[in-house]
C-alpha cells in the first residue's frame, strides 16, 4: 500500500483550513500526521523552515519522545491530515514498512533544515 493510502484510509482525520494552527512550538504533542491534502507550513521561532505536501509526514517527534514539540505547524492552505498516535504508528511500521522509512527520511531531512535555519 502506498503511503498516501495509509493516509486516505486513516481511521482519524482533521480537516484545516487556510492559516490554522495544528500546533504550536512548544505544545505536548501524542501523535503526528501525514498530509492527505493540501500543504503545512512548519515553523521556529515564527519562521518558515519547511512545506509539507501531499504524501508527507511531520510531527513524528511526539511518537519518539515526551518533549514539547520544537516547530509549529500551520495550514498554508485548506488542508487534510490523517492523525497518527502511537498505536497506529506501530502498527502501520508493521504492515508498511515503507511507512517507516519515508518517516525517518522526513524527520532527518526536518532536523538538517532545522540546523540550517
Amino acid at each position: 500500500m502506498a503511503v498516501r493510502g495509509v493516509f486516505v484510509n486513516a481511521r482519524e482525520k482533521r480537516s484545516l483550513v487556510a492559516g490554522e494552527v495544528l500546533f504550536a512550538e512548544g505544545d505536548l504533542g501524542k501523535e503526528m500526521y501525514g498530509v492527505i491534502s493540501g500543504e503545512v507550513e512548519l515553523l521556529h521561532q515564527g519562521r518558515v523552515i519547511s512545506r509539507v505536501g501531499e504524501g508527507e509526514t511531520f510531527g513524528e517527534l511526539a511518537i519518539i519522545d515526551d518533549a514539547p514539540r520544537t516547530l509549529s505547524a500551520v495550514a498554508a492552505e485548506a488542508t487534510e491530515v490523517a492523525v497518527i498516535d502511537d498505536r497506529t504508528f506501530l502498527f502501520l511500521v508493521h504492515e508498511t514498512p515503507t511507512f517507516a522509512l519515508q518517516v525517518m527520511r522526513s524527520l532527518s531531512q526536518r532536523i538538517r533544515e532545522h540546523d540550517d535555519a
